[in-house]
């Protein structure tokens, strides 16, 4: 079998979603819309959490880390698939392979484990409303935020080296729509069962823990929602938890197909719709989620909104004309 130097730069082919696909200047013009939506929708409610006092609490603070990671995420992602479309160039170098992976893993492990202290923060706030500006105090919201990335890092670290240390066969063509380890392993010349089975138990630890924990305090949600006196109250704890659940399920569902199922029920075409759904699809509607339905956060925006007016006005020169 022979080897291709992948350590001389000839680096690696993506061949993702835009090349199998039978309307790609369709295709590309939807990722496209939804990118930018992404970029705007994730920007912008980072910016009125950001800007608005009265969204300085835990739950908000928690919400405007998330937008921060889908932001970044989908960025590591969707412009190089767009441009390799559009330039007709769909190669990857080793080393940009390899910072890709990392992004990746350590974004997306990071959005993984937030997604489970958000679930804890409305499990408190709904079950411990007393205890909540002790329990969630600020100090306790950027611990959580600094265990998501601390642990994602490491993770994401361990797994790229672990991965780009193996030798890859003579063909360079990853089907995938970015280097992801499931198909970038396909290449190598190594026997990587061993290393496939950390791969899936690492995935099982950072997707289905996190995962069970958000359903745990879920379950108690919901013991305590159902009775709540006052149904104001128990609707309006309902459609919070529910935007929540939402998001839980888009991108769960999609990493869970990828990193636990066994390899017997993937293909090519399914994993590059499952990964774009998760990379492009959810970041671009998660912040609709939370914020259509939340009335705070839509008074926020138009605060932020008429503040950032209000301001331009008054910078504008009035002109005196002279009779």
């Amino acid at each position: 079998m022979e080897f291709w130097n992948a350590t001389l730069g000839s680096g690696f082919i993506l061949v993702g979603i835009l090349d199998d696909s039978g309307s790609p200047e369709l295709l590309c013009a939807t990722i496209t819309a939804l990118y930018t939506l992404a970029l705007i929708s994730n920007g912008l409610l980072f910016l009125i959490i950001t800007m608005d006092a009265r969204l300085h609490v835990p739950m908000y603070f928690l919400l405007g880390q998330l937008s921060l990671m889908d932001l970044l995420l989908t960025s590591v992602i969707t412009p190089k698939a767009i441009m390799d479309y559009l330039l007709k160039d769909n190669t990857i170098s080793f080393e940009g392979c390899a910072l890709q992976m990392f992004l990746e893993l350590a974004i997306g492990g990071a959005e993984d484990l937030l997604l489970a202290f958000m679930a804890y923060d409305r499990y408190v706030a709904i079950c411990h409303p007393l205890n909540y500006t002790i329990l969630m105090r600020p100090i306790v919201c950027w611990l959580m935020v600094a265990t998501s990335w601390i642990l994602a890092v490491k993770i994401a670290l361990v797994l790229t080296i672990t991965t780009m240390n193996y030798s890859f066969c003579k063909s360079r063509e990853i089907r995938h729509l970015f280097c992801e380890i499931p198909p970038l392993l396909e290449l190598a010349c190594a026997d990587t069962s061993s290393y496939e089975l950390v791969v899936y138990f690492v995935g099982v630890l950072m997707l289905i823990l996190p995962l069970s924990a958000i359903f745990f305090s879920y379950a108690w949600i919901l013991y305590t929602v159902l009775h709540m006196p006052s149904n104001e109250g128990r609707k309006k704890a309902l459609v919070t938890c529910s935007s929540h659940m939402t998001v839980v399920g888009m991108y769960y569902g999609a990493l869970i197909v990828i990193y636990v199922l066994p390899s017997s029920y993937h293909n090519p075409k399914q994993d590059n719709i499952l990964s774009v759904f998760y990379t492009i699809v959810s970041p671009a509607l998660n912040p609709l989620i939370y914020s259509l339905r939340n009335k705070e956060v839509t008074e926020a925006l138009r605060r932020v909104l008429g503040n950032i007016c209000c301001h331009h006005i008054k910078r504008v020169p009035i002109l005196h004309f002279q009779t």
